[in-house]
């Protein structure tokens, strides 16, 4: 065993989701290393083979490895066979004896359901990559259970992996995703497997001639900043805990690396919150005063401690009369809407800054920042700081 981990990383960068395990990684090695890491060459040096590659590092004296399924399985599995502590990030399925990082895809479905939900929508749709990925298959069958659950029947569209290679095409695969979405009852809300596909289901509907988010709303996963912004309309998203993963994947691996028994844990990349944009603004209710109440409430209660007579001063309309409006509409009342909306704003902050729970309660207009407090216990459950822990950046 060498004085500082040697370490190979082999987790893709051009997307959020690796940079952040990468970050989680670094972040672990910083505090109980240092450990010395092996990656691949830039792309533009361009003179080696994914097979030379792994042959020459596997040549190398190295301690562990973090590492991505590679495009053809049996690569992965050439690096695994060499006995080498690993930690690995499937693509296509888990890994056997080994320990895995996947996503919690049960509940990534869900909250992408709840999330169109809580917009009034009565039409969903899932758009995921088949069978070719479990987690796409998984993500899609946990959005429709949800979406059952609530008395509504989802359609679904997987692109067909079933051809060659050769002889399948993003046009053309595009081309039937727009004939598939002109199909769909409208207005829509619709989950896409991934953020990327999330930008395949915005461009289709350009195509199509739907508006987005009028009459299909999109939610993907990842908040992936550079693909959810540069998109038009920017596309809502479902944050990832995949840095606190990556630290969790380092420790792991360092038990490894020092001789002990791990038997083969499952690291999980938790869903943290909806980062909400333009592609799902809209709500999908016919009542104009349920409407007016909603943008109201969503515009105010996540910055000030409004009440339900505020909303009534906005609206115009007899208190009783708006709870029964909503709970015929949304089958909750306006309270509780408001309640929604703090809380949401609540889990943002406290997954994404190290303020505390008194700050956040100033930054929501809350004075009573223990009241605060225990209304997100019973809400999720947890405590804001078991939550932080759970889904913060460690």
């Amino acid at each position: 065993m060498h004085e500082h981990r040697r370490v190979l990383l082999m987790m893709e960068t051009s997307r959020s989701y690796g940079r952040s395990i990468l970050r989680g990684v670094a972040k672990y090695a910083r505090a109980h290393g240092p450990w010395i890491f092996h990656r691949p060459a830039p792309f533009y040096w361009g003179n080696t083979g994914r097979r030379q590659f792994l042959e020459r590092f596997l040549r190398l004296d190295l301690d562990g490895a973090i590492v991505r399924e590679q495009s053809r399985r049996e690569w992965t599995d050439r690096l695994l066979s060499g006995g080498l502590p690993v930690v690995v990030a499937p693509y296509s399925e888990p890994f056997a004896g080994i320990p895995n990082i996947l996503t919690d895809d049960r509940a990534i479905g869900t909250l992408a359901a709840d999330h169109l939900l809580r917009r009034g929508f009565r039409h969903f749709a899932y758009c995921g990559f088949g069978d070719a990925y479990f987690w796409s298959r998984r993500r899609g069958r946990s959005f429709c259970d949800r979406v059952k659950e609530a008395g509504f029947e989802p359609h679904c569209f997987d692109f067909d992996h079933s051809k060659p290679a050769s002889e399948r095409s993003w046009q053309s695969q595009q081309r039937t995703l727009v004939d598939w979405l002109k199909s769909l009852p409208q207005p829509v809300g619709l989950m896409a497997c991934n953020d990327d596909q999330s930008q395949c289901v915005l461009e289709a509907c350009k195509t199509a001639e739907l508006h987005v988010p009028e009459q299909v709303a999109i939610i993907g996963l990842g908040n992936d900043d550079l693909v959810c912004d540069m998109a038009t309309p920017r596309l809502s998203s479902i944050a990832l805990s995949a840095q606190k993963a990556g630290y969790e994947a380092a420790a792991v691996l360092d038990r490894q690396m020092q001789g002990q028994s791990v038997a083969a844990p499952t690291i999980v990349v938790r869903p943290s919150h909806v980062v909400a944009r333009q592609s799902t603004n809209v709500f999908a209710v016919e009542d104009r005063y349920v409407l007016a109440a909603l943008r109201f409430i969503h515009r105010r209660a996540g910055k000030e401690a409004l009440q339900v007579d505020d909303v009534l001063d906005a609206v115009s309309i007899s208190r009783r009369s708006l709870y029964d409006r909503f709970a015929r509409t949304l089958g909750r009342s306006p309270h509780e809407e408001i309640q929604r909306v703090r809380v949401d704003r609540f889990t943002r902050l406290l997954v994404t800054t190290d303020l505390s729970v008194s700050q956040i309660a100033s930054a929501l207009g809350c004075a009573d920042a223990k009241n605060l407090a225990r209304y997100f216990k019973r809400a999720t459950g947890m405590t804001p700081l078991s939550y932080r822990n759970l889904h913060g950046r460690r």
